[in-house]
Order: C-alpha cells, then structure tokens, then sequence
C-alpha cells in the first residue's frame, strides 16, 4: 500500500493551474484576432466554434468504441449479475463522495457538503465499504459535486465545446476541473498499490460504459449532437443545481437527454 503525500499533490499544482489558464485564454485570444468570416462561409456555432475538429474527435472515439470498449462492457453485463453490477457502481460513487464533499466547502454549501460526509460515512460503515446505498435509504441522495461545477459557482464562463480523445465530451472549464480534483485534491486511490489502481480504473470505465447501454435507445438523429446537447444540458444543470434558465443548443433540435453519467 502506498501512503497519500500531500506534497505530491500540491507540485503538481501549478501545472494544472497553467492549464487552466491555457484553456480558458486562448479560445478567447482567437476570438479577439479571428479574421473576418468569407461571405458564403458556413456559419458557425459560437458555443461550438471547433465543430468540424470536434467531429473528427467523436468519429475516432466511436472506432474505439464499436471495436473496444463497447464489446467489453457488453460482456460484463452479460457476466455480471445484477446485484454485483450495481455494488461495483456503487463502491465507485462512494468515493467519489470525497470529492463531492470537499468542492461543496469551495461552493459554499454547507448542505450539500453535510450529505456528502453522511453519504461516505453511511455507505462506508453500513453498506459493506460502500457496495450498498443505504444513505439513499436514509433520504440522503447524491449530489455531485466537481471542481468544473466550482469554477462555475465562481463565475468561469464554460468556454468552447471540445470533444477529446478517448475522454469524450467536455469543455475547458470542465477539463481544468479534471485536473485539479484529479491531481490537488485527496483521493481514496492514492491509497492503493498502483498495479491494483489501474485494474480499479480500468473497471470503472467498463462499469460506467455498461451502465451507457440502456441509454442508446434513446440517441436519435445526428450523434454528434444530441451528445453535446445532452452533455451541455447536464453540466448546465449541474451547475445550477437543478435550476436551468438557458439551453444553448435547443434549437438543434428537440432532444432533451441529460444523461447521468456525462
């Protein structure tokens, strides 16, 4: 077992700030220097200005997808008993509690930060390391909470739709918050050996891409977009703990999915 060092953590710090800063100032530095659009151009979409690269993005990680991942998850649904599924998701949210209960503190909310340490607590002592949901039973739902979620509380504006590779929808808000509730926050992970961290998150990924399955039937139309509308419709939601004033892409279509686990 490795021990968490908080010193590690805290170097690699200012490489995530510097990320940050890189994602949130150059879309804007383009704007600002951006040559006049040609007459007859396709008009672009301010909220989504790297459409065609984005595009490209999504179509290479549907290849992996279709011929890797998806094969895999279908599987392991197959293998997978119901119960054993939903305790494999459940030991995975249980975690994620930490850091939910943390950026509640950086939001403010003391509330939210209250249920998120219940919510460990219960799930932790109760529900066999977190296999059981039994806060939920206790009338303590989840709130999730991210660092993206805590720019936005401050007032960091979203930034450009980005589709990345292998990582999926996001956007550069949502990607500095990545990295810094990956990389400075305390994380439950840094206390495993790393050989047994990367079969952790490998079946995390496999878990989340099965519990996906389902949620198939409802994609119709351009793929592309009802992801972003669906992706942009939950951050937003998220964001605004449940209370959305504006849907940027509804007039793409009437597609109205936020799904869970974007």
């Amino acid at each position: 077992m490795t021990n968490y060092s908080p010193r590690g953590s805290l170097a690699a710090l200012p490489l995530v700030v510097l990320l940050a800063v890189v994602m949130f100032s150059v879309p804007a530095m383009a704007q600002s220097t951006a040559e006049p659009v040609p007459e007859g151009a396709p008009e672009v979409n301010p909220q989504d200005p790297y459409e065609n690269w984005n595009r490209k993005v999504y179509s290479f990680n549907e290849s992996v997808d279709r011929w890797a991942l998806k094969p895999v998850a279908k599987t392991y649904r197959t293998v997978m008993p119901d119960f054993a599924d939903r305790g494999v998701t459940n030991f995975f949210n249980n975690l994620s509690e930490i850091r939910n209960f943390i950026n509640s503190i950086l939001q403010l909310k003391g509330e939210s930060a209250v249920v998120a340490a219940g919510r460990f607590t219960y799930n932790t002592v109760f529900g066999l390391g977190g296999l059981i949901d039994v806060a939920t039973a206790f009338d303590l739902p989840e709130r999730p909470e991210d660092f993206g979620q805590t720019l936005g509380y401050w007032g960091a504006g979203s930034g450009p739709y980005l589709m990345l590779p292998l990582l999926g929808p996001s956007s550069p808000r949502r990607l500095s918050g990545m990295g810094i509730d990956g990389f400075a926050f305390p994380s439950l992970w840094q206390e495993a050996d790393r050989s047994y961290r990367y079969a952790g998150r490998a079946l995390q990924v496999v878990d989340k891409r099965a519990d996906l399955i389902p949620a198939e039937g409802f994609v119709s139309g351009d793929t592309y977009i009802f992801v972003r509308n669906a992706f942009m419709q939950r951050r937003e939601f998220l964001i605004n703990d449940g209370k959305v004033t504006s849907d940027p892409f509804a007039s793409d279509d009437d597609d109205d999915l936020m799904l869970d686990d974007f």
